[in-house]
């Protein structure tokens, strides 16, 4: 696979609030395909690479904030849909003393979620302008189902046109209609990803499988053999199969668990977008995810 150099991430941005153990809260901007946007962002300076962001957020002051957090890391804010009678989702964060994390959201009116309807500025033909478009299974899942099938539709034709896409299917079951709909859309959008990032659980959680072997099973005959499958802290299985005797070392430190799959996206995606080799991409992607639960909240300055 050729490198790339323009990438664009698409799907919701939200304030995110995190409980303090003073009992105060800490205000952020995140989301899953933003965590990742800004990781990539801070990976790809000085680089060639670019990053935009691909949403829709309303007129209010939290919207602008994210605009500006978008600035902060050069994330490109070219794309974004701005509505004047939705605002910005949130979110509410809290931590096990594991590390494990709970959400609280408020998201059902958001902007995001009417990103690619009409009437609109930033339309599907958006995708053009990219090497390589990312995105996830929350940001399918948030989309009106005609939004949704058009979208997978113009990725398609994205695809024939020397496009590349790359997808992880990370499940929120509250989001989506209904267990079918979430099985039938990631079963769409599989056939037309060149580069998968799923995690196993959320693979498990969504098709029920029983094992991490019918996961594999599934996807081979899927034909998704390009990517990485997260395993948490046994560290990425290698969809190529071009690899071997790979060693992932342990995080050192469990804070908080919070973007660990979003930020080994934007590592491998990186080494991927640089011309790397596999080995090399996995193991950026998991010493950055390393990195990151070793922190507070999901965005950290690397």
């Amino acid at each position: 696979m050729k490198p790339f150099s323009k990438i664009a991430c698409i799907g919701e941005v939200m304030i995110e609030i995190v409980s303090q153990q003073s009992g105060d809260a800490a205000l952020n901007v995140a989301g899953d395909s933003y965590n990742t946007a800004v990781y990539l962002a801070q990976l790809a300076r000085g680089s060639d690479c670019t990053v935009s962001y691909v949403t829709a957020l309303g007129q209010d002051t939290f919207s602008q904030r994210a605009v500006q957090d978008m600035q902060r890391f050069d994330i490109g804010t070219s794309h974004i849909e701005r509505r004047c009678d939705r605002n910005i989702g949130l979110y509410a964060i809290d931590t096990d003393e594991a590390g494990e994390r709970s959400f609280t959201y408020w998201r059902s009116e958001s902007a995001a979620r009417t990103l690619f309807s009409a009437p609109c500025t930033v339309g599907l033909d958006v995708l053009a302008q990219f090497d390589l478009v990312y995105l996830s299974g929350i940001t399918l899942a948030i989309l009106p189902a005609p939004v949704r099938e058009a979208l997978i539709a113009a990725l398609a034709a994205y695809r024939r046109k020397g496009g590349l896409v790359a997808y992880d299917s990370n499940h929120r079951p509250r989001l989506w209609e209904d267990a079918q709909t979430a099985i039938d859309v990631n079963n769409a959008m599989w056939a037309v990803t060149d580069i998968a990032i799923p995690s196993v659980d959320d693979e498990m959680a969504i098709h029920g499988d029983a094992s991490e072997a019918d996961v594999l099973a599934r996807m081979d005959a899927a034909g998704v053999t390009d990517g990485a499958l997260k395993r948490g802290p046994s560290g990425p299985f290698d969809l190529t199969r071009s690899t071997s005797g790979i060693t992932f070392a342990p995080a050192t430190k469990v804070v908080d668990t919070t973007a660990a799959g979003d930020s080994f996206n934007a590592g491998y995606l990186f080494e991927r977008a640089r011309g790397a080799d596999q080995a090399a991409a996995l193991l950026a992607g998991h010493d950055l995810a390393s990195r990151v639960i070793g922190h507070k909240g999901a965005i950290i300055e690397i």
